[in-house]
């Protein structure tokens, strides 16, 4: 699969674009290629490279500037102009675009002192909806150079590879200089020509517009989970598993609406607070779906209130027993479909499962229920997995994993296993890999810390992640942002539900389900114990795009080490 620069199309690129960005992306065949996608820079300030649609730069083959027109229908009339769909008649030549940048990189790379002699450089017009053979042959191009939507049928990269290989033979004929049996350009020289062009690419590319981007590739890729749902649509008990990240609550959501829009009547829990009231928001008021937190519903159902200090006895027994009695004697909280979301912290308790098998009619073993939980997070801790609890109330019940990572970059996610010593959660990442590695900073004390909040903190806004996007997580209750001196800073700086437009914060038990654009944990004080490797997963996947962990000196060497397979960092 090819490196693609920007690693995402902009949303309002041409359809033909994002699907051959797609196509080289995905595609085996390009494994090595490095693929430069324009995003409409000429828009934004006239660069070498301001109107290329793709430059292909790929190892022993070449490099190829692609123009791409989406137009269904295209013709060129006798006078020269160009009709392309709807648009005006134009003198202007897909041809001559395509040509004209490929000189002016050449141009570029030759000032840069680049040694280009065994780099065959090429162009080509791919018409991606039209049938361009009404075109027929001309001066103007070789046939070879003129692309339309029957050359989408094999894979992309054994298409753009025989335009190469043309390239390469056109170049030998007609130039001097230049070698048919040349095999350049070779991994390094792939990799400089990317450096010196990549600058050029993105330079008019806005955050602002990568963001929009990301996020509507983020909704695409958990569209396609939404297959998880079709697949078990006839099922009627079904436990849904999968590491951080795999989409189990945008299921559990999408499973809430299907089920309202067919009439029945919904009950969505789960065991995080930040958790229900997001995805309360999420599904908005409807009478027929109703979400909480099982420890608010079981204060509802029996109209007790926490006492002063509650320990685990009165959440985990004492409590759950009381409503589990008041439920045996007036009945009506039962519900058509139970939805239960972070089961594994559910189902870890004979209590609370004595409960949801009185939320349901036919009750755990015959009722219509989903689960969704991320088992793993039990193998860190080494406690009882909570399937097996399950089982034992519902043995008919079909089970379905989750392998593909929806959210984070693959660096982060990698990490993320890494920290955890849980290798082989994901079978894959749907977000390509963006190049930009997590941040760990160290620290000896709070003073140091405190600046390197601040300074990351900074440098994500610079970065134009927007202060509501960025999150500061803490294992501790009294975490860094508590402590902060410097009042400019933690006066920007509320609790998570209530920061409106400021970054906030929260601890990692209290954000677990969440995510953010943007992530910095902080007060890491050790990395040998489970409590932190299981901090450490939890806190370090909610990042979808950018990761900052601060940890004390004295546990960072170890952390790095076991999360870098005892590479080198500084």
């Amino acid at each position: 699969m090819a490196r693609m620069i920007p690693p995402v199309p902009h949303p309002d690129s041409p359809p033909g674009e994002k699907r051959l960005f797609d196509r080289l992306r995905e595609d085996p065949g390009t494994e090595g290629w490095t693929v430069l996608h324009s995003l409409d820079i000429a828009k934004h300030q006239r660069q070498v490279a301001g109107e290329a649609d793709f430059v292909v730069i790929a190892p022993e083959l070449g490099v190829l500037c692609l123009e791409v027109k989406s137009h269904r229908r295209v013709r060129r009339d006798g006078e020269g102009l160009w009709h392309l769909g709807s648009d005006a008649p134009t003198q202007r030549s897909p041809f001559g675009q395509a040509k004209g940048q490929m000189y002016s990189i050449l141009e570029f790379l030759h000032r840069k002192g680049m040694d280009l002699r065994d780099v065959p450089l090429g162009w080509a017009v791919w018409f991606t909806s039209a049938n361009a053979s009404v075109l027929g042959t001309n001066l103007e191009w070789h046939d070879w150079q003129l692309l339309d939507r029957a050359d989408l049928r094999p894979p992309v990269s054994t298409t753009l590879a025989e335009v190469m290989r043309h390239n390469r033979d056109h170049l030998a004929e007609k130039t001097s200089r230049f070698a048919a049996s040349a095999t350049g350009p070779d991994t390094a020289q792939c990799r400089r020509i990317a450096q010196e062009l990549r600058p050029t690419f993105e330079a008019g590319v806005l955050p602002a517009d990568i963001r929009e981007a990301r996020d509507t590739e983020r909704v695409r890729f958990l569209d396609e989970q939404l297959e998880a749902l079709d697949v078990m649509e006839d099922q009627r008990r079904v436990l849904f598993t999968g590491a951080a990240g795999t989409g189990k609550t945008f299921l559990a959501v999408e499973a809430a609406r299907r089920a309202t829009g067919k009439g029945l009547k919904v009950r969505v829990l789960c065991f995080n607070n930040a958790l229900a009231g997001w995805m309360a928001d999420t599904l908005g008021d409807s009478p027929e779906v109703s979400v909480s937190t099982l420890h608010s519903l079981m204060l509802e159902v029996t109209g007790a209130h926490a006492p002063p200090s509650p320990g685990r006895q009165w959440w985990e027994e004492e409590l759950p027993e009381l409503a589990a009695n008041i439920l045996l004697e007036n009945g009506g909280w039962e519900c058509d479909l139970l939805i239960v979301d972070e089961a594994q912290d559910l189902c870890a308790h004979e209590s609370y499962l004595d409960l949801l098998d009185l939320l349901v009619p036919g009750g755990l073993a015959g009722g219509n229920w989903l689960m969704f939980g991320d088992f793993d997070q039990q193998a860190i801790y080494g406690s009882e997995d909570g399937r097996v609890l399950l089982d034992q109330r519902s043995p008919q019940h079909h089970q379905h994993r989750l392998y593909r990572n929806c959210r984070n970059t693959p660096r982060i996610g990698h990490m993320a296993m890494k920290a955890c010593g849980l290798e082989g959660l994901y079978a894959g990442f749907r977000r390509p890999d963006d190049e930009i590695d997590v941040t760990v900073l160290a620290y000896s004390d709070d003073r140091e810390q405190e600046g390197h909040l601040i300074s990351a903190l900074k440098e994500l806004r610079e970065n134009h992640y927007p202060a509501e996007q960025i999150v500061v997580l803490s294992p501790r209750k009294d975490g860094m942002v508590m402590r902060m001196r410097d009042s400019a800073t933690s006066g920007r700086i509320a609790p998570y539900g209530r920061h409106g437009k400021r970054t906030s914060y929260s601890t990692v038990h209290a954000f677990k389900g969440l995510d953010a654009p943007a992530v910095v944990i902080t007060d890491i004080d050790s990395a040998d114990s489970d409590r932190y490797r299981f901090l450490l997963y939890i806190g370090m996947s909610r990042a979808a795009d950018r990761l900052v962990v601060l940890a004390h000196k004295k546990a960072v060497g170890d952390m790095l080490q076991a999360m870098t397979g005892g590479e080198d960092h500084t």
